[in-house]
């Protein structure tokens, strides 16, 4: 009874705006070989200053300029911008679907009676 519901509740988050929106925002991400391109590079970036940081070395300041130039240019992206505010939605969503699941259990925990129907 509990996987189907469960199964229930990820269909309906599929099929919400939020999801819909986040879903789309991603898309128009993938469709922007420029942006992409950038986004590799950043990661690439990160895991370079990452690495020699795990290795107790200093990152080269290069490398930490070109790292934050990129972010830069990242966060000023009108297409990462909107599959930021869509994340930012569907978080909410997912905060307030945890707050109704957390809520059930505390009812379903205090019940005397067991429903499963």
């Amino acid at each position: 009874m509990i996987d189907e519901r469960a199964f229930e509740l990820g269909r309906l988050i599929g099929q919400s705006e939020e999801y819909k929106a986040l879903r789309r925002a991603h898309e128009r991400v993938k469709e922007t070989p420029e942006l992409q391109e950038r986004m590799n590079r950043l990661q690439e970036a990160a895991t370079t200053i990452e690495g020699e940081a795990a290795e107790g070395r200093e990152p080269g300041a290069e490398m930490v300029s070109m790292y934050n130039t990129l972010l830069s240019e990242i966060q000023g992206d009108s297409q990462y911008q909107s599959v930021m505010a869509a994340q930012s939605n569907f978080d909410k969503l997912m905060v307030k679907v945890n707050e109704q699941i957390l809520e059930g259990i505390r009812k379903g925990a205090a019940s005397p009676i067991i429903s499963l129907g």
